[in-house]
């Protein structure tokens, strides 16, 4: 748990969300720049000021792609494995890779396809949002 001392250095720092300050070792607060796009930790532009569309958590909205799904489909291949052979009795090894292999069949593309309805929602809400913002 951070001490008051601590706290109140913190606040320093970062005051109303945007005003950063130095403080220097004799107790005066110097105001800083705030960091501008190039400064950014991964040196893109941030998303609200590119007019990037941005999912809940604020980061910007990525593209449906097959690298994800795949990435997907390797979390849940031995999910769906585990529970194959818990449900079924008597199964033989290439009965369970068969019927693993046949339900990634229809997960995968269903993945993408639930991936790229969801792109396609939030990018025509952004597009709602931007144009309702110009009209007003």
């Amino acid at each position: 748990m951070p001490s008051r001392k601590q706290k109140r250095k913190r606040e320093k720092l970062k005051r109303h969300e945007y005003e950063y300050v130095l403080e220097t070792d004799e107790g005066e607060e110097i105001p800083i720049e705030k960091p501008r796009a190039a400064e950014t930790a991964n040196g893109r532009a941030p998303a609200k000021a590119s007019g990037e569309p941005l999912d809940r958590r604020g980061r910007p909205l990525e593209k449906p792609s097959f690298r994800r799904v795949l990435r997907r489909s390797a979390i849940f291949t031995p999910l769906i494995a585990i529970f194959i052979y818990a449900t079924t009795r008597d199964i033989t090894i290439p009965a369970l890779v068969f019927n693993v292999l046949v339900l990634l069949a229809f997960f995968m593309p269903f993945s993408y396809m639930v991936d790229l309805f969801v792109y396609r929602m939030l990018l025509r809400r952004h597009e709602r949002e931007r144009a309702g913002g110009r009209a007003r």
